[in-house]
């Protein structure tokens, strides 16, 4: 597959043509279609301009097979990811019919007091992510019940969003069972525990102020807002579902096999049989009205809503537009255009970095570097930018991982500041940005878009800032420990 004899090393006008042409089309896509953008307009705006990488590098010696062979390979490692993705759909459609979401709903609207909402949300979010260590499936079930509470008490979904993502990823970040906090200390070449504590330094300050901003907004909104009258909606749920604790059983179960450290995708789909199984026995009535055929009562009725609900979500018709918006939603076919979005990204990004044209571009920021806090600094927009461009965290983390721990080693620099920089970066900033997996995951799975929640998301903004700041200041950047004899 390889004739890498005959290439062309590329030059940087080489690196920077694809990707100056793709944020032109992206900005275009914006302004043409707005929140429509991520429907299929970024789409070929990322084919367009893996088309144009790859012009480049036939130009510099490869051919398209070896191009194509990438393409493949690129898309491979995020097949993992996209069947989560899926068995995510089917959870949150059985989740609705079984009950599951409604009850935890159900309940919020009563405990939950608006102006703590947005703040205990993140707190929620981060305790769920940390026991754990998974944003995604965090966002996927605790998540999913958070944003049908803040639509019942007529709260902002934007911030709510941000609230579930940030606790989600403090969670993410910090615990042990979490993938990227396992993989950034081995491409540093640190021990796991060693980079836990060396992140607190950053992540500690960046989450109060998060908090603290949750808390203000929670405030201000309800010192403003007229108390929403709940009556309406906690009677249609306790109408059309048979509220119970028993209904939590899918909850329970997905969260002791997260703990248990079972593989995700297994664990997200036991959960949606679960909870098709779950509808089945508690739920006669709603599948009844979901399933809107002559054969009431049947098992063939109950198989016909729970498969439909797998593969094309749960639906409701209420005389209240606001909970049938709320509680319609899910399957795996609502997470498909999210799939083709997450395809469409890691294309262009694999193109780029089979045809050495990201790796070029990483070296030119090395470039750059001339003391410790530029390092520390070019380290961070390294890890955006291929978040950007790459379009998955696990590139953004495993790249820059490998291309600057020696510079780090030369400088005398400990690897854990280099593991902390990269989960202050790569990790952090993933769900920010559309066409990432992490981005259209937390868009297709919450229902709100990238851009919509991207200002809200105040712990991933704030935390890369707390990181530069550290390195600006030499605080806390660690120098390798020499042996005794050789101080």
């Amino acid at each position: 597959m390889s004739d890498s004899n005959n290439h062309k090393q590329p030059t940087l006008l080489d690196a920077l043509t694809p990707v100056v042409f793709l944020i032109l089309l992206l900005i275009a896509s914006v302004l043409l279609y707005e929140d429509n953008s991520s429907y299929g307009a970024n789409q070929i705006a990322l084919l367009l301009a893996a088309g144009v990488a790859a012009l480049i590098g036939v130009k510099n010696g490869y051919n398209w097979k070896t191009i194509e062979h990438g393409i493949v390979q690129g898309i491979s490692t995020a097949l993992g990811a996209i069947l989560i993705l899926l068995a995510v759909g089917s959870l949150v459609g059985t989740w609705l019919l079984s009950g599951t979401v409604p009850t935890l709903i159900y309940f919020g609207l009563q405990l939950m007091e608006p102006s703590i909402f947005y703040v205990a949300t993140c707190l929620i979010c981060a305790l769920v992510s940390v026991s754990i260590g998974s944003s995604w499936t965090t966002a996927g079930t605790v998540g999913v019940a958070l944003i049908g509470v803040a639509l019942g008490l007529g709260l902002s979904v934007e911030i709510t969003a941000g609230a579930i993502i940030s606790g989600a990823y403090f969670g993410d970040k910090m615990s042990p069972l979490s993938d990227t906090t396992n993989l950034a200390p081995a491409v540093a070449g640190t021990d796991l525990f060693t980079h836990i504590r060396h992140m607190v330094w950053t992540t500690t300050p960046s989450i109060i102020l998060a908090l603290v901003i949750f808390l203000v907004i929670g405030l201000v909104q309800s010192s403003s807002n007229q108390p929403v009258d709940l009556s309406g909606t906690l009677s249609i749920l306790d109408k059309s579902f048979n509220i119970s604790i028993w209904t939590l059983i899918p909850l329970v179960l997905v969260f002791t096999m997260a703990i248990k450290r079972f593989p995700a995708f297994p664990t997200i789909m036991t959960g949606a049989l679960v909870g098709g199984i779950t509808a089945m026995i508690f739920q006669p009535q709603a599948i009844e009205a979901f399933a809107g055929n002559e054969n009431h009562g049947t098992i063939v009725t109950s198989i016909d809503a729970v498969w439909r609900a797998l593969f094309d979500g749960f639906k409701i018709t209420t005389e209240n537009e606001s909970v049938n918006e709320l509680l319609s939603r899910g399957g795996m076919s609502s997470m498909l255009n999210t799939v083709w979005l997450i395809l469409c990204a890691l294309t262009f990004g694999a193109v780029l970095e089979h045809t050495h044209l990201l790796g070029r571009l990483v070296g030119a920021a090395l470039g750059l570097v001339h003391s410790t806090s530029t390092l520390i600094v070019t380290v961070i927009l390294t890890c955006i930018g291929i978040n950007i461009t790459a379009g998955d965290q696990y590139i953004a983390i495993v790249l820059p991982g490998r291309m600057y721990k020696a510079e780090f080693q030369r400088r005398g620099l400990d690897s854990k500041n280099l593991s902390r920089t990269l989960e202050d970066s790569a990790t952090i900033t993933s769900p920010l940005i559309p066409w990432n997996t992490c981005g259209a995951y937390m868009s297709g799975t919450l229902g709100v878009a990238t851009w919509a929640y991207l200002p809200f998301c105040f712990f991933n903004l704030i935390n890369p800032f707390v990181s530069a700041l550290y390195g600006m200041y030499n605080f806390k950047i660690e120098r390798i420990q020499e042996p005794a004899e050789q101080a």
